[in-house]
């Protein structure tokens, strides 16, 4: 702005300077024109002449300004020039001081963002070396304690978890039956049995249990093995019959390989694919009842045996999954039972042989009609006892389904009937034996529901033919036919569970089971009635008056006579609870159980006289009571 009022001024004194030239100009004409005139004629000079004199003076005066004034303006345009190139100079500079502030400022950004990246990588790292130092203080801590308290013990690959409780357990029962903590449910005396009058209080520490799980991973493969026994095995009486009572009782000793796919083989002794699995068909999963009882309950479906079992599972257990399993397993005939008068030029089974490694404590024949020969007996088997069963697991719920093949066996020679019906005869052909195998088998399943985290509810049902032996019972596999071959009787046996937690240390529940045997007669060519449970064997004798004692006080008798009718039907109802006083994954599980049983067995219904037996239609009835009372230390 200061630039434009000097131009501004400038071309005003240049308007003035040129007008005074032209004023300047008229003068001198003027002047030029008296002077020639004062030439011509004597001049003297004028006011007029002496005015412009004047005028000229201060034209000159003022061009003398004007010129000083140009030269000012020179100058000053150098000047404003000068200042103008050192402005730009100026503002070169500083837009190259302000370009350098901001690529310095740019370099302090960067460099401020690289302090505070470095300063969290710093404090990252201060973190990590904290939580590392709290890791490794963990892992140490960790360390020692799994050096301490060890919940697996590491020999090279294998991890050996170690399994054992220890027990203190007793059984009252209002009707003894000479046992100890289990309970032979196919024997409660009637009434003209001594040991019907005669209550009975045991205890017992032989169900305190060793045993250890062995696994290891190799690849493909998921190797597991496991062994558990026990000291409930007699010496005299050890048998395979059903829970392998050999001393020290072996209760389950198997190994198993399992693919990732599922597929598993499983070989030892084990319980029965008949039993309830929780999970899959897995080993180690059986659902038993809560009881201290280790006959376990009527109606409940089991036997632990030597057996291969296959399984595929499809699936898994949190969203669903299918198993479908198959096992051969050792095969018995438990119970033969037949009523009447028999021939007996048959043997299915016999006493063991100590150099064979079987008990060889014997009762009476194979061929006899006692309900307890085949107990110490062991049966020629031809097959192993063929299971197969589906199981679906959901996430609160458990499904099996399946079937069980049998062949039962025997050897005999042809027999001829003579005499009558009330004295038959027999006649054998010595010169022949022939063999002859009955199919047997049935179908069971379960249903198993988690109603809620405080319950959960299961019923378990069995039916078939020659089935008696996986029901905890005993009751009879077969009886005989007038040709001497054997004839699976069909059996049916159930359990219903109601299993509740009303706190965390607490379990209260309630069974009920029953075993049934059905009524197989036959009429000889002679007219005579043989097989289970004949109406013409005679009951006048169940309730009658025990028989004397015999010499040294030990003639009690579970068996009376005249109390001839085999068993038709044995039901228990159960209560009990569990309280765990402790439960920790560090020091174990201490818990006391107590159970109160009502149990019934009633007799297929026989000959009767008069009122001896008050339910003769029915057949005679043998009640009993029972209290199991059991404390336990679990080791974690």
């Amino acid at each position: 702005m200061k630039r434009l009022g000097r131009v501004a001024a400038l071309a005003l004194i240049a308007s003035l300077a040129n007008a005074q030239s032209t004023d300047n100009a008229a003068s001198t004409h003027k002047i030029k024109k008296a002077t020639a005139h004062k030439k011509t004629t004597a001049h003297k000079p004028s006011a007029t002449e002496l005015q412009l004199e004047t005028l000229r003076s201060q034209m000159k005066e003022q061009q003398a300004q004007i010129d000083a004034l140009r030269t000012q303006l020179s100058a000053r345009d150098q000047q404003v020039a000068a200042a103008q190139s050192t402005t730009a100079t100026a503002q070169a500079q500083a837009a190259d001081a302000s370009a350098k502030v901001d690529a310095v400022q740019a370099t302090v950004q960067q460099t401020t963002t690289q302090v505070d990246t470095l300063t969290t990588k710093v404090n990252d790292v201060q973190q990590n070396t904290t939580a590392l130092q709290d890791t490794v203080i963990a892992n140490q801590a960790q360390t020692q304690q799994q050096i301490n308290s060890p919940t697996a013990i590491h020999y090279k690959g294998v991890t050996i978890t170690p399994v054992a409780f220890f027990a203190l357990e007793g059984v009252y029962r209002q009707r003894s039956v000479n046992s100890d903590i289990n309970t032979p449910f196919n024997s409660i005396p009637f009434p003209s049995a001594d040991e019907g009058h005669v209550s009975e209080l045991n205890f017992s520490g032989r169900q305190s249990r060793l045993g250890g799980l062995f696994e290891g991973n190799a690849g493909k493969y998921k190797l597991s093995g496991y062994f558990e026994t026990d000291f409930l095995g007699t010496g005299t009486s050890s048998n395979n019959n059903q829970s392998n009572s050999y001393v020290l009782r072996q209760r389950q000793i198997w190994g198993r390989a399992e693919t990732t796919g599922g597929f598993a083989v499983t070989g030892g002794q084990m319980w029965s694919l008949v039993t309830e699995d929780g999970k899959y068909a897995d080993p180690r999963t059986e659902k038993l009842p809560n009881t201290v009882d280790p006959q376990y309950m009527v109606g409940f479906s089991w036997t632990r045996q030597p057996g291969l079992r296959l399984s595929q599972r499809f699936g898994d257990a949190k969203t669903g999954a299918f198993t479908m399993a198959m096992s051969l397993e050792q095969a018995q005939i438990t119970n033969f039972t037949s009523n009447g008068t028999n021939p007996a030029g048959y043997f299915f089974a016999g006493p063991g042989q100590n150099g064979g490694l079987y008990n060889a404590a014997a009762g009476a024949g194979a061929g006899n009609t006692a309900s307890t020969a085949a107990i110490t007996t062991y049966a020629n088997n031809t097959a192993p006892d063929v299971v197969v069963k589906g199981a679906i697991d959901l996430p609160k719920a458990h499904f099996e389904l399946g079937g069980i093949a049998r062949f039962l066996r025997d050897f005999y020679n042809p027999v001829t009937y003579g005499g009558t019906a009330a004295a038959p005869t027999f006649t054998y052909d010595a010169a022949h034996q022939l063999s002859h195998t009955a199919s047997a088998g049935g179908i069971f399943g379960s249903a198993r529901v988690s109603a809620s985290k405080f319950a959960d509810i299961a019923v378990q049902a069995m039916a078939g033919q020659g089935v008696g032996r996986y029901g905890s019972s005993q009751l009879a596999d077969a009886t005989l036919r007038p040709d001497e071959t054997l004839e699976p009787i069909r059996n049916y046996h159930g359990l219903f569970s109601l299993e509740t937690h009303p706190a965390p240390k607490l379990d209260v529940y309630a069974y009920y089971g029953g075993e049934y045997a059905q009524r197989t007669v036959y009429a000889t060519p002679v007219g005579n009635l043989i097989g289970y449970g004949p109406r013409n064997v005679s009951d006048a004798g169940c309730y009658n008056s025990p028989q004397v004692p015999g010499v040294g006080g030990t003639g009690g008798s579970i068996s009376p006579a005249a109390c001839g009718s085999p068993t038709r039907y044995v039901q228990e109802g159960m209560l009990g609870f569990t309280y765990r006083v402790v439960n920790s994954p560090k020091y174990g599980r201490l818990q006391y159980q107590f159970t109160y049983s009502y149990l019934q067995r009633n007799l297929w219904s026989g000959a009767v006289t008069g009122s001896l037996v008050p339910n003769a239609p029915t057949g005679p009835r043998a009640l009993d009571n029972m209290i199991h009372a059991g404390m336990r230390y679990y080791i974690p």
